[in-house]
């Protein structure tokens, strides 16, 4: 059976309802996955996930799909959430976004208040956009949103793939720096395990040290936990981040 969500009102992300509850068969071709519903039917699901999903791919591990009812897509559902490690794992790279906005909108991140401009998508860099960009008497604020799923001995990391988009970044925030701007890049730690944000050296060595020279050249790095259950995602506290 499907799980619904009854109405809220603050500033916690609802997740598409109803959420249909499963088991990952497995995932592949970086955009699919087979999934078992509750009542046996296997279903192909989206997968909006680009990274390797890294300790979140696990077959037989729980799930939760939504639905759409829109016949031009070609796959109906999409995978939401996993269980690992014995939490729930929020997938969808799109929400981290939509979660810093709405913290930063409602005071939640006192990093970044006083900017009452808020715009998404704003183009810069090298033909890229920035996730968010702030604005207001201080000046402007590029902000750059990373989702992380991947924790190992109780510390998140990122990225959980080589990212040679995650570098270009990194190079473009210090050149916002260096143009008198404010350059952030915010981490958004989809699950509760996690106690600290570090770069994933092993994985990544090159994104590691940009991130280490970034923060050397001016750019912040933020990272906030998201509470994550099959109801909703919250945006909750800040986590240190950990470069030595």
């Amino acid at each position: 059976m499907p799980l619904t969500v009854a109405p809220c009102y603050n500033i916690t992300m609802l997740l598409p309802h109803p959420l249909y509850p499963g088991k990952l068969i497995r995932r592949y071709q970086r955009f699919l996955a087979d999934v078992e519903l509750a009542d046996g039917t296997v279903v192909t699901a989206h997968c909006p996930n680009t990274g390797s999903m890294r300790g979140c791919n696990l077959p037989g591990s729980p799930v939760f799909l939504s639905r759409s009812d829109n016949p031009a897509r070609k796959y109906q559902y999409t995978w939401e959430l996993v269980q690992a490690d014995g939490c729930w794992v929020g997938l969808n790279t799109i929400l981290p976004n939509r979660l810093v906005r709405e913290g930063i909108e409602n005071g939640l991140v006192g990093e970044l208040t006083g900017y009452p401009l808020i715009r998404p998508e704003v183009k810069y860099g090298e033909n890229s956009r920035i996730d968010l960009l702030l604005e207001g008497p201080a000046g402007r604020c590029y902000v750059e949103v990373k989702n992380v799923t991947l924790v190992e001995g109780g510390t998140a990391l990122f990225p959980d793939a080589v990212t040679e988009r995650g570098q270009k970044h990194l190079r473009e925030l210090m050149e916002v720096v260096r143009n008198g701007h404010r350059g952030v890049i915010f981490f958004v730690v989809q699950r509760a395990d996690g106690t600290a944000v570090a770069p994933a050296d092993s994985i990544d060595p090159v994104y590691g040290r940009l991130l280490r020279q970034a923060v050397q050249s001016g750019v912040e790095a933020l990272a906030y936990q998201a509470l994550v259950t099959p109801l909703e995602i919250r945006l909750d506290h800040r986590l240190p981040v950990r470069l030595a």
